[in-house]
Protein backbone atom coordinates (compact mmCIF):
# COMPACT_ATOMS: atom_id res chain seq x y z
CA UNK A 1 0.00 0.00 0.00
CA UNK A 2 1.24 3.72 -1.11
CA UNK A 3 0.34 5.34 2.08
CA UNK A 4 0.49 8.45 0.95
CA UNK A 5 -2.15 7.64 -1.86
CA UNK A 6 -4.39 6.36 -0.19
CA UNK A 7 -4.63 8.57 2.91
CA UNK A 8 -5.46 11.09 0.22
CA UNK A 9 -8.07 9.08 -1.08
CA UNK A 10 -9.44 8.57 2.38
CA UNK A 11 -9.89 12.48 2.82
CA UNK A 12 -11.04 12.22 -1.23
CA UNK A 13 -13.86 9.99 0.46
CA UNK A 14 -14.73 11.79 3.10
CA UNK A 15 -15.04 15.30 1.17
CA UNK A 16 -17.26 13.57 -1.26
CA UNK A 17 -19.82 12.18 1.38
CA UNK A 18 -19.65 15.08 2.57
CA UNK A 19 -21.54 16.58 -0.74
CA UNK A 20 -24.62 15.00 0.04
CA UNK A 21 -25.64 17.15 3.34
CA UNK A 22 -23.94 19.77 1.36
CA UNK A 23 -26.34 19.20 -1.43
CA UNK A 24 -29.45 19.01 1.04
CA UNK A 25 -28.65 22.68 2.38
CA UNK A 26 -28.48 23.74 -0.92
CA UNK A 27 -31.54 22.40 -2.17
CA UNK A 28 -33.41 23.04 1.30
CA UNK A 29 -32.31 26.86 1.16
CA UNK A 30 -34.14 27.37 -2.04
CA UNK A 31 -37.54 25.67 -1.70
CA UNK A 32 -40.85 26.95 -0.09
CA UNK A 33 -40.89 26.63 3.86
CA UNK A 34 -43.83 24.03 3.24
CA UNK A 35 -40.89 21.51 1.71
CA UNK A 36 -38.05 22.19 3.49
CA UNK A 37 -37.91 18.82 5.44
CA UNK A 38 -39.10 16.46 2.17
CA UNK A 39 -36.62 18.16 0.62
CA UNK A 40 -33.49 17.45 2.57
CA UNK A 41 -34.47 14.14 3.86
CA UNK A 42 -35.03 13.46 0.20
CA UNK A 43 -31.51 13.63 -0.73
CA UNK A 44 -30.09 12.81 2.59
CA UNK A 45 -31.88 9.52 2.95
CA UNK A 46 -30.04 8.27 -0.40
CA UNK A 47 -26.65 8.01 1.71
CA UNK A 48 -28.41 4.82 3.73
CA UNK A 49 -29.51 3.72 0.16
CA UNK A 50 -27.14 3.80 -2.24
CA UNK A 51 -24.46 2.46 0.18
CA UNK A 52 -26.47 -0.68 1.00
CA UNK A 53 -27.53 -0.99 -2.69
CA UNK A 54 -23.82 -0.66 -3.97
CA UNK A 55 -22.57 -2.87 -1.54
CA UNK A 56 -25.24 -5.88 -2.38
CA UNK A 57 -25.17 -5.00 -6.30
CA UNK A 58 -23.42 -1.84 -7.54
CA UNK A 59 -19.95 -2.62 -7.20
CA UNK A 60 -20.10 -5.96 -8.72
CA UNK A 61 -23.16 -4.51 -11.86
CA UNK A 62 -19.92 -1.48 -12.55
CA UNK A 63 -16.66 -3.45 -12.05
CA UNK A 64 -17.10 -7.19 -11.75
CA UNK A 65 -17.13 -8.94 -15.21
CA UNK A 66 -18.33 -7.34 -18.37
CA UNK A 67 -21.66 -8.23 -20.39
CA UNK A 68 -21.50 -6.72 -23.54
CA UNK A 69 -19.72 -3.73 -22.60
CA UNK A 70 -22.73 -2.44 -21.15
CA UNK A 71 -22.55 -3.68 -17.09
CA UNK A 72 -21.04 -5.89 -15.11
CA UNK A 73 -22.12 -9.32 -13.37
CA UNK A 74 -23.25 -10.48 -9.94
CA UNK A 75 -20.66 -12.41 -9.06
CA UNK A 76 -19.34 -9.91 -6.27
CA UNK A 77 -22.56 -9.36 -5.42
CA UNK A 78 -22.08 -8.47 -0.98
CA UNK A 79 -18.14 -8.17 -2.54
CA UNK A 80 -18.74 -12.17 -2.08
CA UNK A 81 -14.76 -13.36 -3.20
CA UNK A 82 -13.33 -9.87 -3.62
CA UNK A 83 -9.70 -8.91 -1.99
CA UNK A 84 -10.43 -5.93 -0.53
CA UNK A 85 -6.64 -5.89 0.56
CA UNK A 86 -5.33 -6.03 -3.11
CA UNK A 87 -3.68 -3.03 -4.39
CA UNK A 88 -4.74 -0.95 -7.35
CA UNK A 89 -2.30 0.15 -10.35
CA UNK A 90 -1.71 3.88 -7.47
CA UNK A 91 -0.75 1.19 -4.70
CA UNK A 92 -4.29 2.00 -2.95
CA UNK A 93 -6.45 -1.35 -1.98
CA UNK A 94 -9.17 -2.11 -3.95
CA UNK A 95 -11.63 -1.72 -0.50
CA UNK A 96 -10.83 2.15 -0.61
CA UNK A 97 -11.45 2.31 -3.94
CA UNK A 98 -14.59 0.39 -3.53
CA UNK A 99 -15.49 3.17 -1.14
CA UNK A 100 -14.39 5.95 -3.01
CA UNK A 101 -16.81 4.88 -5.74
CA UNK A 102 -19.61 4.33 -3.39
CA UNK A 103 -19.60 8.16 -2.69
CA UNK A 104 -20.43 8.91 -6.32
CA UNK A 105 -23.44 6.14 -6.24
CA UNK A 106 -24.39 8.43 -3.63
CA UNK A 107 -24.30 12.05 -4.68
CA UNK A 108 -25.56 11.18 -8.26
CA UNK A 109 -29.12 10.57 -7.74
CA UNK A 110 -29.34 13.01 -4.85
CA UNK A 111 -28.75 15.76 -7.80
CA UNK A 112 -32.18 14.97 -9.32
CA UNK A 113 -34.16 15.35 -6.43
CA UNK A 114 -34.17 19.16 -6.97
CA UNK A 115 -36.20 18.86 -10.12
CA UNK A 116 -38.88 17.16 -8.29
CA UNK A 117 -39.33 19.23 -5.26
CA UNK A 118 -42.79 20.06 -3.74
CA UNK A 119 -45.00 17.46 -5.72
CA UNK A 120 -43.39 13.90 -6.35
CA UNK A 121 -44.24 11.16 -3.64
CA UNK A 122 -41.68 10.37 -1.40
CA UNK A 123 -42.38 6.54 -1.52
CA UNK A 124 -42.54 6.44 -5.71
CA UNK A 125 -39.02 8.52 -5.47
CA UNK A 126 -37.49 6.05 -2.90
CA UNK A 127 -38.50 2.98 -5.64
CA UNK A 128 -37.45 5.41 -8.88
CA UNK A 129 -33.90 5.70 -6.68
CA UNK A 130 -33.11 1.70 -6.31
CA UNK A 131 -34.19 1.01 -9.98
CA UNK A 132 -32.34 4.06 -11.70
CA UNK A 133 -29.25 3.12 -9.80
CA UNK A 134 -29.02 -0.29 -10.88
CA UNK A 135 -30.71 0.23 -14.22
CA UNK A 136 -28.49 3.53 -15.33
CA UNK A 137 -25.71 4.55 -12.95
CA UNK A 138 -23.94 1.11 -12.37
CA UNK A 139 -24.17 0.33 -16.05
CA UNK A 140 -22.98 4.07 -16.89
CA UNK A 141 -20.07 3.43 -14.60
CA UNK A 142 -19.13 0.35 -16.13
CA UNK A 143 -19.37 1.72 -19.68
CA UNK A 144 -17.09 4.80 -19.05
CA UNK A 145 -15.03 3.44 -15.95
CA UNK A 146 -14.36 -0.19 -16.50
CA UNK A 147 -13.16 -0.13 -19.54
CA UNK A 148 -16.98 -0.63 -21.17
CA UNK A 149 -17.98 0.44 -23.97
CA UNK A 150 -17.71 3.93 -24.32
CA UNK A 151 -14.36 3.43 -22.46
CA UNK A 152 -13.08 1.04 -25.18
CA UNK A 153 -14.04 3.78 -27.69
CA UNK A 154 -11.16 6.40 -25.99
CA UNK A 155 -14.28 8.44 -24.60
CA UNK A 156 -12.52 10.37 -21.54
CA UNK A 157 -14.42 11.43 -18.43
CA UNK A 158 -12.00 12.31 -15.54
CA UNK A 159 -14.78 12.34 -12.58
CA UNK A 160 -18.00 12.27 -14.18
CA UNK A 161 -19.66 14.43 -16.85
CA UNK A 162 -21.27 11.98 -18.70
CA UNK A 163 -21.77 9.24 -15.49
CA UNK A 164 -22.78 11.61 -12.94
CA UNK A 165 -23.97 15.11 -14.41
CA UNK A 166 -25.76 14.64 -17.74
CA UNK A 167 -26.69 11.25 -16.72
CA UNK A 168 -28.77 13.44 -13.07
CA UNK A 169 -29.38 16.20 -15.23
CA UNK A 170 -31.49 14.18 -17.84
CA UNK A 171 -32.98 12.16 -15.28
CA UNK A 172 -34.08 15.52 -13.99
CA UNK A 173 -35.74 16.42 -17.07
CA UNK A 174 -37.66 13.66 -17.34
CA UNK A 175 -39.05 13.05 -14.05
CA UNK A 176 -40.20 17.06 -14.40
CA UNK A 177 -41.68 16.37 -18.06
CA UNK A 178 -43.65 12.67 -16.97
CA UNK A 179 -44.48 15.11 -13.07
CA UNK A 180 -46.02 17.64 -14.60
CA UNK A 181 -45.82 21.09 -13.45
CA UNK A 182 -46.67 22.56 -9.53
CA UNK A 183 -49.74 24.16 -8.88
CA UNK A 184 -49.96 27.70 -9.75
CA UNK A 185 -46.18 27.04 -11.11
CA UNK A 186 -45.45 30.84 -13.11
CA UNK A 187 -48.42 32.71 -11.20
CA UNK A 188 -46.63 33.30 -8.11
CA UNK A 189 -42.80 33.79 -6.85
CA UNK A 190 -41.99 30.29 -4.44
CA UNK A 191 -40.35 32.38 -1.61
CA UNK A 192 -36.51 30.50 -0.60
CA UNK A 193 -36.62 29.43 2.70
CA UNK A 194 -33.35 30.46 3.87
CA UNK A 195 -30.73 31.99 1.14
CA UNK A 196 -27.84 31.70 3.79
CA UNK A 197 -28.48 27.66 3.69
CA UNK A 198 -28.12 27.93 0.16
CA UNK A 199 -24.92 29.59 0.53
CA UNK A 200 -23.57 27.14 3.12
CA UNK A 201 -24.98 24.23 0.58
CA UNK A 202 -22.48 25.83 -2.20
CA UNK A 203 -19.60 26.13 -0.07
CA UNK A 204 -19.51 22.50 1.46
CA UNK A 205 -20.27 21.30 -2.63
CA UNK A 206 -17.04 23.50 -3.37
CA UNK A 207 -14.94 22.23 -0.35
CA UNK A 208 -16.66 18.44 -1.29
CA UNK A 209 -15.78 18.89 -4.94
CA UNK A 210 -12.01 18.57 -4.62
CA UNK A 211 -12.61 14.73 -2.88
CA UNK A 212 -14.81 14.47 -6.30
CA UNK A 213 -12.28 15.61 -9.17
CA UNK A 214 -8.83 16.05 -7.29
CA UNK A 215 -9.50 12.31 -5.47
CA UNK A 216 -10.26 11.03 -9.30
CA UNK A 217 -6.58 10.71 -10.04
CA UNK A 218 -6.20 8.08 -7.19
CA UNK A 219 -3.10 9.14 -6.56
CA UNK A 220 -0.81 12.13 -4.51
CA UNK A 221 0.33 13.01 -7.93
CA UNK A 222 1.32 16.11 -10.49
CA UNK A 223 -2.54 15.14 -11.76
CA UNK A 224 -4.18 15.63 -8.57
CA UNK A 225 -2.53 19.12 -8.24
CA UNK A 226 -3.40 19.59 -11.68
CA UNK A 227 -6.89 18.53 -10.79
CA UNK A 228 -7.02 21.09 -7.99
CA UNK A 229 -6.25 24.15 -10.21
CA UNK A 230 -8.57 23.33 -12.85
CA UNK A 231 -11.21 23.11 -10.74
CA UNK A 232 -10.43 26.45 -8.90
CA UNK A 233 -10.54 28.28 -11.81
CA UNK A 234 -13.21 27.08 -14.08
CA UNK A 235 -15.20 27.37 -10.53
CA UNK A 236 -14.24 31.17 -9.94
CA UNK A 237 -14.82 32.22 -13.94
CA UNK A 238 -17.89 30.69 -13.76
CA UNK A 239 -19.33 32.27 -10.59
CA UNK A 240 -18.01 35.82 -12.09
CA UNK A 241 -19.66 35.31 -14.85
CA UNK A 242 -23.40 34.47 -13.78
CA UNK A 243 -22.96 37.60 -11.58
CA UNK A 244 -21.71 40.25 -14.48
CA UNK A 245 -24.10 38.80 -16.51
CA UNK A 246 -26.99 39.35 -14.05
CA UNK A 247 -25.96 43.00 -13.35
CA UNK A 248 -26.24 43.54 -16.93
CA UNK A 249 -29.22 42.29 -17.48
CA UNK A 250 -31.39 42.76 -14.31
CA UNK A 251 -29.26 45.59 -12.74
CA UNK A 252 -27.97 43.76 -9.53
CA UNK A 253 -26.37 40.68 -8.76
CA UNK A 254 -27.81 37.82 -6.65
CA UNK A 255 -26.88 35.65 -4.01
CA UNK A 256 -28.93 32.88 -5.37
CA UNK A 257 -27.17 33.57 -8.71
CA UNK A 258 -23.89 33.70 -7.67
CA UNK A 259 -24.12 30.05 -6.03
CA UNK A 260 -25.82 28.74 -9.37
CA UNK A 261 -22.86 30.64 -11.60
CA UNK A 262 -20.32 28.85 -8.59
CA UNK A 263 -22.27 25.25 -9.38
CA UNK A 264 -22.04 25.45 -13.08
CA UNK A 265 -18.38 25.84 -13.17
CA UNK A 266 -18.09 23.15 -10.80
CA UNK A 267 -20.24 20.79 -12.86
CA UNK A 268 -18.86 21.75 -16.16
CA UNK A 269 -15.00 20.90 -15.45
CA UNK A 270 -15.29 17.69 -13.83
CA UNK A 271 -15.22 15.67 -16.96
CA UNK A 272 -12.02 17.79 -17.98
CA UNK A 273 -10.41 18.22 -14.90
CA UNK A 274 -7.43 16.26 -15.33
CA UNK A 275 -6.87 16.77 -19.07
CA UNK A 276 -6.91 20.33 -19.83
CA UNK A 277 -4.54 23.47 -18.94
CA UNK A 278 -5.38 26.33 -16.61
CA UNK A 279 -6.58 28.47 -20.12
CA UNK A 280 -8.74 25.56 -20.95
CA UNK A 281 -10.60 25.80 -17.34
CA UNK A 282 -11.53 29.22 -17.92
CA UNK A 283 -13.04 28.68 -21.19
CA UNK A 284 -14.77 25.53 -20.14
CA UNK A 285 -16.20 27.61 -16.55
CA UNK A 286 -16.90 31.12 -19.55
CA UNK A 287 -19.28 28.86 -21.95
CA UNK A 288 -20.45 26.25 -19.04
CA UNK A 289 -22.33 29.38 -17.69
CA UNK A 290 -23.24 31.30 -20.55
CA UNK A 291 -25.34 28.35 -21.94
CA UNK A 292 -26.84 27.15 -18.40
CA UNK A 293 -27.88 31.01 -18.06
CA UNK A 294 -29.04 31.03 -21.60
CA UNK A 295 -31.40 27.45 -21.34
CA UNK A 296 -32.39 28.70 -17.73
CA UNK A 297 -33.60 32.43 -18.46
CA UNK A 298 -34.78 31.74 -22.26
CA UNK A 299 -35.48 28.24 -22.98
CA UNK A 300 -36.65 26.54 -19.88
CA UNK A 301 -39.81 28.91 -20.17
CA UNK A 302 -41.18 28.12 -23.23
CA UNK A 303 -40.53 24.16 -22.78
CA UNK A 304 -43.23 24.48 -19.57
CA UNK A 305 -41.36 21.62 -17.89
CA UNK A 306 -40.99 22.46 -14.66
CA UNK A 307 -37.73 21.40 -13.24
CA UNK A 308 -38.00 23.51 -10.09
CA UNK A 309 -34.36 24.00 -8.81
CA UNK A 310 -33.29 23.94 -12.65
CA UNK A 311 -31.28 20.73 -12.06
CA UNK A 312 -31.23 19.87 -15.66
CA UNK A 313 -30.57 23.41 -16.55
CA UNK A 314 -26.73 23.50 -14.06
CA UNK A 315 -25.94 19.84 -13.89
CA UNK A 316 -27.52 18.76 -17.45
CA UNK A 317 -26.70 21.44 -19.87
CA UNK A 318 -23.39 22.30 -18.15
CA UNK A 319 -22.09 18.40 -18.01
CA UNK A 320 -23.24 18.82 -21.59
CA UNK A 321 -20.76 21.68 -22.36
CA UNK A 322 -18.06 20.23 -20.31
CA UNK A 323 -17.74 16.97 -21.71
CA UNK A 324 -18.26 18.16 -25.64
CA UNK A 325 -15.54 20.59 -24.63
CA UNK A 326 -12.93 18.02 -22.60
CA UNK A 327 -12.94 16.89 -26.72
CA UNK A 328 -11.44 20.64 -27.50
CA UNK A 329 -9.00 21.70 -24.59
CA UNK A 330 -7.62 18.27 -23.04
CA UNK A 331 -3.84 18.14 -24.10
CA UNK A 332 -1.62 14.97 -23.63
CA UNK A 333 0.75 17.38 -22.26
CA UNK A 334 -1.51 17.72 -19.04
CA UNK A 335 -1.88 14.01 -18.79
CA UNK A 336 0.08 11.66 -20.97
CA UNK A 337 -2.02 8.71 -19.90
CA UNK A 338 -4.61 9.79 -22.81
CA UNK A 339 -3.96 8.48 -26.07
CA UNK A 340 -5.65 12.19 -28.09
CA UNK A 341 -5.20 15.49 -27.91
CA UNK A 342 -7.84 17.95 -27.80
CA UNK A 343 -9.03 19.56 -31.52
CA UNK A 344 -7.53 23.06 -30.29
CA UNK A 345 -4.38 21.30 -29.33
CA UNK A 346 -3.56 19.63 -33.16
CA UNK A 347 -5.40 16.20 -31.90
CA UNK A 348 -8.01 16.69 -34.74
CA UNK A 349 -11.91 15.87 -34.50
CA UNK A 350 -10.95 12.29 -33.42
CA UNK A 351 -11.90 12.79 -29.81
CA UNK A 352 -14.11 15.68 -30.00
CA UNK A 353 -16.19 13.53 -32.36
CA UNK A 354 -15.77 10.76 -29.00
CA UNK A 355 -16.82 13.25 -26.61
CA UNK A 356 -19.85 14.52 -28.68
CA UNK A 357 -21.07 11.16 -29.25
CA UNK A 358 -20.61 10.09 -25.53
CA UNK A 359 -23.02 13.10 -24.07
CA UNK A 360 -25.64 11.92 -27.33
CA UNK A 361 -25.35 8.44 -26.21
CA UNK A 362 -26.11 9.21 -22.60
CA UNK A 363 -28.29 11.62 -23.08
CA UNK A 364 -30.18 8.86 -25.32
CA UNK A 365 -29.70 6.14 -22.84
CA UNK A 366 -30.31 7.71 -20.17
CA UNK A 367 -33.92 8.78 -21.05
CA UNK A 368 -35.02 5.93 -22.85
CA UNK A 369 -34.77 4.21 -19.59
CA UNK A 370 -36.00 6.32 -17.38
CA UNK A 371 -39.02 5.98 -19.26
CA UNK A 372 -39.38 2.98 -19.08
CA UNK A 373 -39.14 2.85 -15.29
CA UNK A 374 -41.17 5.46 -14.77
CA UNK A 375 -44.21 3.80 -17.23
CA UNK A 376 -44.00 0.54 -15.48
CA UNK A 377 -43.70 2.20 -11.72
CA UNK A 378 -46.62 4.51 -12.53
CA UNK A 379 -48.82 1.39 -12.60
CA UNK A 380 -47.74 0.34 -8.39
CA UNK A 381 -46.81 3.36 -6.89
CA UNK A 382 -49.00 6.76 -7.36
CA UNK A 383 -46.15 9.28 -8.82
CA UNK A 384 -47.29 12.44 -7.35
CA UNK A 385 -49.06 13.84 -4.57
CA UNK A 386 -52.54 15.38 -4.80
CA UNK A 387 -53.49 18.42 -5.16
CA UNK A 388 -54.47 19.30 -1.57
CA UNK A 389 -51.54 17.87 -0.34
CA UNK A 390 -49.27 20.08 -2.32
CA UNK A 391 -51.22 23.02 -1.11
CA UNK A 392 -50.52 22.16 2.22
CA UNK A 393 -47.00 21.56 1.65
CA UNK A 394 -45.01 17.91 1.53
CA UNK A 395 -43.13 18.39 5.00
CA UNK A 396 -46.64 17.77 7.04
CA UNK A 397 -48.34 15.50 4.00
CA UNK A 398 -45.51 13.08 4.11
CA UNK A 399 -43.66 13.67 6.99
CA UNK A 400 -45.83 14.96 9.46
CA UNK A 401 -43.13 17.58 10.11
CA UNK A 402 -41.92 21.10 9.78
CA UNK A 403 -38.55 22.50 9.39
CA UNK A 404 -39.07 25.19 12.62
CA UNK A 405 -41.08 26.56 15.00
CA UNK A 406 -41.99 30.04 12.69
CA UNK A 407 -43.45 27.38 9.95
CA UNK A 408 -45.24 25.94 12.39
CA UNK A 409 -46.81 28.72 13.85
CA UNK A 410 -47.44 30.05 10.32
CA UNK A 411 -49.37 26.45 9.68
CA UNK A 412 -51.51 27.22 13.33
CA UNK A 413 -52.56 30.77 12.57
CA UNK A 414 -53.43 29.68 9.41
CA UNK A 415 -55.57 27.09 10.80
CA UNK A 416 -57.08 29.44 13.08
CA UNK A 417 -58.08 31.72 9.92
CA UNK A 418 -59.53 29.01 8.25
CA UNK A 419 -61.53 28.14 11.45
CA UNK A 420 -62.45 31.49 11.84
CA UNK A 421 -63.75 31.91 8.68
CA UNK A 422 -65.95 28.81 9.03
CA UNK A 423 -67.14 29.91 12.66
CA UNK A 424 -68.10 33.78 11.13
CA UNK A 425 -70.03 32.07 8.05
CA UNK A 426 -71.42 29.53 10.49
CA UNK A 427 -72.88 32.40 12.32
CA UNK A 428 -74.08 34.33 10.46
CA UNK A 429 -76.20 31.98 8.68
CA UNK A 430 -77.80 31.44 12.60
CA UNK A 431 -78.04 35.07 12.85
CA UNK A 432 -79.86 34.88 9.08
CA UNK A 433 -82.06 31.94 10.15
CA UNK A 434 -82.89 33.85 14.07
CA UNK A 435 -84.03 37.06 11.46
CA UNK A 436 -86.32 35.20 9.23
CA UNK A 437 -87.53 33.34 12.54
CA UNK A 438 -88.64 36.38 13.76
Amino acid sequence: MNAANSTFLVLSSILVLFMTPGLAFFYGGLVSERNVVNTMLSVFMICGLAILLWLAFGYSLSFSGDLGGFVGNLKATWLHGMDLTALTATKIPNGLYLIFQMMFAIITPALFVGAVVGRIRFKFLLTFIIFWSLLIYYPMVHMVWDNGLLAKLGVIDFAGGTVVHINAGITALVLSAFLGARHKYGKDMTQHYNILWVLLGTAILWIGWYGFNAGSALAMNDIAIQTFLTTTVATATSMMTWMVVDMLTKGKPTLVGVCTGTLCGLVAITPACGYVTISGAFWIGLIATLTSYGFITFIKPRLGIDDALDAFGCHGVSGMVGSIMTGLFASKAVNNSISLNGLFYGGGFKLFGLQLLATIFTIGFTTIVCIVIIVLLKRVIRMRVDEQEEELGLDQGEHGEVADYTVQMSHDLTNIQHHSDEFRGQLAQLLDKQQRFR
